[in-house]
Formats: structure tokens, C-alpha cells, sequence
């Protein structure tokens, strides 16, 4: 584990060459129940340049009726299927929280998509951190501070790489400036996968 700032825990590598194969064997299964949407901005219903979906009890949805969290997928109506045993088992270890992530987005980058800054606060429960994994190519990631405008730093990303956000950076701003194509083979195409597990509700 590497402290990139105080409440930022970085774990490159956390995942080796087989269980990333093996997580992205089950999340194909997770696809097929819960397939990638495009979701779009509210108000003005501009779209995403990321596709995504979710898994656990509750996913994370935005249209033209805001950011929040539903308990069925927006095209299917679907309940949102189970997030696979490793992954809650990866939140178990490296969390540092005693209640189980209710989310975990998946979003899809393909390789001219990316992520302005932004903070994850449609949340209630700001005491529990959010926890990222990366599959795929690698991304250039920036992280700003709690208020938007100030400086920002850049990490890679890599295939197998593990974030924690919690405490005093729980709320930072933080985007996606770019894919860098063609840095894995993981997925058999072009582009990242990102999972972010959350805590919702409080306990």
C-alpha cells in the first residue's frame, strides 16, 4: 500500500494476472443481467462519454431527473445482480469499515472517454470510503482537493490497481483525463473497466 495523501490508500497491483481474469469472467456474467447503459446528464440529457451499470443492492443512475441510487436497472427494470464474492472480499480487506458496500458502479471507458472532477456525494454515508479498482488499460487519473479549482495531481492507473478514498478524502474531487489504448490485453478490446464500491445508506 502506498499513501498517496492522507485518507488516499494506493494498492498497485492488487489483483494479479489470474484473478483479473477471473473477475472480468464474472462480471460478463453480471453484463448479461445487467447490461452497460449510457446514461446522460441532468437537465440538459447530454450524454456520458462512459457506459455503465451497476451490481449489489443499489446502483448509482443519472438522467434528466438527477444523480441517485435505484434498486432496479433503468432499461431492464431488473434488480441489480450480486457484486461477485472477490470483489466483496478486496472491501473486506482493504476498507477499514465494518458494514458491506451496498453499490459497486461499473463504468465502461472506451478509449476517447474520460471523467471531469467530480465529488461522490449523492451518498449518506460519508464515513464509509469509496473503494476503486481498475481493469483493462490504464488511465490517467487526477485528484484534486475537497473544493473545486485547486491543485491537482495525476496517477496511472494500471490493470489489477486498487484506491481507497475515506476520511479526510473522502470528498475530493477526482476525473479520468484519458485512456492510454492499448496498454492491456485484459479485455480483448480496447479500453478500462472501473469498479467502485459504496456505502449508501448509514447503518
Amino acid at each position: 500500500m502506498i499513501s498517496i495523501a492522507p485518507g488516499i490508500s494506493y494498492y498497485p497491483g492488487y489483483w494479479n494476472a489470474a484473478e483479473q481474469a477471473a473477475l472480468v469472467a464474472e462480471l460478463r456474467v453480471v453484463l448479461k443481467l445487467a447490461p452497460l447503459f449510457t446514461p446522460t446528464m441532468p437537465k440538459t440529457g447530454k450524454p456520458f462519454s462512459v457506459r455503465m451499470t451497476n451490481c449489489g443492492m443499489l446502483g448509482w443512475v443519472s438522467d434528466r431527473e438527477g444523480y441517485r441510487y435505484q434498486e432496479h436497472h433503468p432499461l431492464t427494470g431488473e434488480p441489480w445482480p450480486s457484486i461477485p464474492l472477490m470483489v466483496r472480499e478486496a472491501w473486506e480487506k482493504i476498507a477499514d469499515y465494518p458494514h458491506d458496500p451496498e453499490a459497486c458502479l461499473i463504468n465502461y471507458y472506451g478509449p476517447q472517454a474520460k471523467m471531469g472532477l467530480h465529488q461522490d456525494r449523492d451518498e449518506q454515508d460519508f464515513e464509509a470510503p469509496i473503494v476503486s479498482f481498475s481493469l483493462g488499460d490504464t488511465a490517467i487519473f487526477r485528484i484534486g482537493g475537497t473544493e473545486r479549482g485547486g491543485k491537482t495531481t495525476s496517477l496511472k492507473l494500471h490493470s489489477g490497481d486498487a484506491l481507497v478514498f475515506g476520511g479526510p478524502a473522502r470528498l475530493v474531487y477526482h476525473g479520468i483525463d484519458r485512456i492510454l489504448a492499448g496498454t492491456s490485453t485484459l479485455l480483448g478490446r480496447e479500453g478500462r473497466v472501473n469498479l467502485t464500491l459504496r456505502r449508501v445508506n448509514k447503518p
